[in-house]
């Protein structure tokens, strides 16, 4: 009897773990198929952030494109408005005032010098690099192709440069699209006699502020507010330099070609250099229009 029941408890047994073992097997099984969707739902989740990001940050780039013209258009015309909307998840437009100093000096034949200082700001989106990144340090031309100097000469110059820089630390980890303000030099030559003429250089420089910031919208409006002219007759040469208030953003995030630039006037029997310096106010307000 005794025999018979130990051989019964270890088929019953034998039965029970046989019973048990599929049981196991199929809860492991479960949860490693668990945790290869959670994990591909992670990276499916991080890629999707990733591509919209840098959806947002390739779109901002034309975007700034767009305020830099923008500028232009708004600047020489005092009470003109213009407003740009723009659509981003993870990035935002700011404006950091008095970034950069420009100096202008203009002296006459006679040594004599007026001196002009400008602080203006600088228009830019930003989008923390978590969400997307090149490298530290990345640079980029976006507009125009090439690199701008402070001044740059020809009608068709712009007075705004657009480049995207990423810079760590700086004010945060952030990737940014940068819309600064440039001077554009003109210059043409006006016969005033015979014997006599006039050379102009025209200067044109735009001082960018930020004026409000409700941030209702995704908008930028741009006003030109006022515009001052500076003359100097008998010119000899105008020196310009650009300085940078704002710490951290120096020469390494502008990456200006140089920072100093001279233009020496003509000089001739019977004619006259004039230089001719315009510079408008820009008023920026962010989100103002819902």
């Amino acid at each position: 009897m005794g025999g018979r029941t130990t051989r019964s408890l270890s088929r019953k047994s034998l039965r029970n773990k046989r019973g048990i073992e599929p049981v196991v097997a199929t809860i492991i099984i479960t949860a490693t198929i668990i945790a290869l969707v959670t994990i591909a739902m992670v990276f499916a989740d991080n890629l999707l952030t990733t591509s919209v990001a840098q959806g947002d940050f390739n779109s901002a780039k034309q975007f700034m494109q767009t305020i830099a013209m923008q500028i232009d258009d708004v600047a020489w015309q005092m009470g003109q408005t213009e407003t740009v909307r723009y659509a981003s998840t993870y990035g935002t437009i700011n404006v950091l005032n008095g970034a950069l100093n420009y100096t202008i000096v203009m002296t006459s034949t006679t040594g004599s010098k007026q001196t002009y200082t400008f602080l203006t700001g600088i228009i830019y989106f930003y989008m923390a690099t978590s969400y997307y990144s090149v490298s530290n340090n990345y640079f980029s031309q976006v507009w125009p192709s090439q690199v701008l100097n402070p001044v740059n000469n020809g009608s068709s110059a712009p007075v705004a440069t657009v480049f995207a820089v990423e810079k760590l630390p700086l004010n945060g980890s952030y990737i940014r699209v940068v819309a600064a303000p440039v001077i554009r030099l003109t210059n043409s030559t006006i016969k005033t006699t015979s014997t006599s003429s006039t050379f102009y250089f025209n200067l044109y420089l735009p001082v960018v502020s930020l004026t409000t910031s409700p941030r209702l919208s995704q908008s930028v409006t741009l006003k030109g507010n006022s515009i001052s002219i500076g003359t100097q007759i008998n010119l000899q040469s105008i020196g310009v330099t650009v300085s940078f208030p704002k710490s951290g953003f120096d020469n390494t995030f502008f990456h200006f070609p140089r920072t100093t630039q001279t233009i020496t006037a003509p000089q001739g029997t019977g004619l006259t250099c004039v230089a001719q310096l315009y510079t408008a106010s820009v008023g920026v307000s962010l989100g103002a229009t819902a």
